[in-house]
């Protein structure tokens, strides 16, 4: 299977009058290589395992199963895993048919919200509503196996903390 994903930061809050779902993930890496990473992830009463390859450009392999949530606890709690938990709230926003996601991200990443968009091609068109900003996909601190390990809050970014500010 391949995942075909764009990734932006945001630029305000206007996004959350369109939001049709919200739900709280935590997720944490037993693996961050090069070549792969190896995931955990819990949302609610469901957990999944998955496994990521290298990207090329916007896509790389993804395979996903889905596991207890008690088999995904027990990994998280073993000390296996490389850097932090990385906690987020995804809400799904449509936009004219396309359901993106927004991460707005807590713990040691708070501030941080990116917006995420799967596509069926590499080269598919989409809408860019005005809250979309800037494009982060072909950089890896925006990836959540960077933010484990290197999160939010250690960036030097000037003293700006936040992506946009709140209202």
């Amino acid at each position: 299977m391949e995942e075909i994903e764009r990734k932006f930061l945001v630029a305000d809050e206007s996004w959350r009058s369109s939001v049709i779902s919200t739900n709280r993930m935590v997720q944490a890496y037993l693996a961050i290589g090069e070549r792969a990473q190896v995931r955990v992830r819990s949302s609610g009463d469901k957990a999944w395992v998955t496994v990521k390859g290298q990207a090329k450009g916007i896509s790389r392999p993804e395979f996903e199963t889905e596991v207890p949530v008690d088999f995904v606890e027990g990994v998280r709690s073993s000390g296996l895993c490389e850097g932090s938990p990385v906690e987020k709230d995804r809400h799904v926003v449509d936009v004219d048919g396309f359901q993106f996601e927004v991460d707005v991200f807590l713990g040691d990443n708070a501030g941080l919200v990116l917006a995420e968009l799967e596509l069926d091609t590499a080269d598919a068109e989409f809408p860019r509503p005005p809250w979309l900003g800037e494009e982060v996909t072909d950089d890896k601190r925006y990836r959540n196996a960077y933010l484990a390990t290197n999160p939010w809050a250690s960036w030097n970014r000037g003293g700006d903390m936040d992506v946009y500010p709140s209202t």
